[in-house]
């Protein structure tokens, strides 16, 4: 018979059942015990004795490996975390600004982003925010006040920089210029220019940088010792790398003279006339001005008779234009006297008019129908009528018929010119003799005859 431990309790193996036994004690406890852990050979109504004791060995061990689980995760995670950004301004011009600050430091979180903010409003991400540790913006006003912040957002929290504020340079602040000289291949040129430099405040370098504002060299070529820039050095024909990334970078390439002009005038000066193969002004002195244009003597053509290439050459107007609507000019000195032409026949056959030169030539124009002529007030002699009538020629036509005077012509052609005659009455062609004619005239004396 097995003897029981102090330590040792009996039960009573009641029931098997999917994996569960069913154990009954001395004092009627009933408790739920696995198969799996029970004699082989147990089966319902055997009786096992269950042995119950405390373990501090293990217990010690695995209090060991807790704890020192812990202290490596204080010491991974609870002892350091991301800092704020440093923002520092690098340079300022007129229309931009170079911010820089240190690596961010994450400790053991991760990023999820970086942003500038202008003026408390975000701008933009900052790209490759794990090794970009620069940027600039461009795109300000002039003579004006920024403020600038970083924000670095993580898993770990949130981590705003400090504020900084920017007053952008006005035209006359030079010292925002900070050129990457090229090859110069002039000596003294290229020490003349690092001086003004030095005296303006500015800054150069023989590596293009993120706040290079300006290419400075005479040639695009590249010197032996590579892109920097020497004068004693006789250059290649192959294109420096610093001038290549100018290019890709869009920063202007201009020549030394454009900081002599600058040092000079005081300000910034244009750099239209000094890119790089234009022909640059001449210098002018620091307190020389250009010519007004009132002080600039301009040579006037000596022809008395120029006029404004602008405007069309005034037409002339001869002197013997007439007044009148289509009509042509006449002469007020003199006056050719009419010649007799052909005569033509009329429809009756018994009248020609004579036309003058003077009035064939009136007959170019063109007519105005609606045009009526003035009635004439002192002048007793009207020639310039487009169709006169020869005064000579109508008295001896008046002679022959014997049908008037040279008075009573006269007056038909005064009549004439005030209202135009109706056209002539067909009549028959007379083939006798003038008397004939005078019959046709002159009724003669009357007969009656009684009816």
């Amino acid at each position: 018979m097995t003897t029981k431990t102090p330590d040792s309790f009996t039960f009573t193996v009641g029931k098997l059942d999917a994996g569960m036994a069913i154990l009954l004690g001395e004092r009627a406890h009933l408790i739920e015990f696995p198969s799996v852990l029970l004699p082989p050979g147990a089966t319902a109504g055997s009786i096992v004795n269950i042995a119950v004791y405390q373990n501090h060995a293990e217990e010690k061990r695995r209090d060991e490996e807790f704890w020192s689980l812990q202290h490596a995760i204080t010491e991974e995670f609870g002892m350091r975390s991301p800092e704020p950004p440093d923002l520092q301004v690098r340079n300022v011009t007129q229309t931009s600004v170079t911010l820089e600050w240190p690596s961010i430091k994450l400790a053991t979180a991760r990023l999820r982003s970086l942003d500038i903010y202008r003026n408390g409003q975000r701008l933009a991400a900052i790209p490759s925010a794990l090794t970009n540790t620069s940027t600039k913006l461009s795109g300000l006003e002039l003579d004006s006040e920024y403020t600038f912040q970083l924000v670095l957002r993580t898993s770990a929290g949130t981590y705003p920089s400090n504020v900084v504020n920017v007053h952008t340079h006005t035209m006359t602040d030079t010292s925002g210029i900070s050129v990457c000289f090229g090859t110069v291949e002039d000596p003294a040129l290229f020490e003349a220019s690092k001086e003004a430099l030095q005296e303006m405040g500015a800054r150069w370098s023989d590596k293009i940088q993120i706040d290079t504002t300006h290419f400075v060299c005479t040639t695009p070529a590249t010197t032996p010792a590579g892109a920097q820039a020497s004068g004693s050095n006789v250059p290649t024909n192959a294109p420096g790398i610093e001038y290549q990334r100018a290019l890709q970078l869009s920063i202007p390439v201009v020549q030394p003279q454009w900081i002599l002009a600058c040092h000079s005038n005081k300000r910034m000066i244009p750099i239209g006339k000094f890119y790089l193969g234009a022909d640059p002004p001449p210098p002018t002195g620091p307190y020389s001005r250009p010519q007004s244009m009132s002080q600039v003597n301009v040579k006037s053509p000596a022809s008395p008779h120029a006029s404004r290439a602008s405007m069309p050459a005034p037409a002339r107007t001869p002197d013997n234009a007439s007044p009148f609507v289509n009509q042509g000019p006449q002469s007020p000195i003199q006056r050719t006297p009419p010649q007799p032409i052909a005569e033509e026949p009329a429809e009756g056959g018994e009248r020609s008019r004579p036309l003058s030169q003077d009035s064939a030539h009136k007959r170019s124009g063109t007519m105005n129908r609606e045009f009526k002529f003035p009635t004439p007030v002192s002048s007793p002699v009207v020639t310039q009528h487009p169709m006169p009538m020869g005064l000579g020629a109508e008295a001896a036509a008046a002679e022959e018929s014997g049908r008037g005077s040279p008075r009573n012509t006269l007056g038909g052609s005064m009549s004439r010119i005030e209202v135009p005659p109706p056209p002539p009455v067909e009549k028959e062609p007379s083939t006798g003799a003038e008397p004939e004619g005078d019959g046709n005239d002159d009724v003669g004396a009357t007969v009656e005859i009684p009816l």
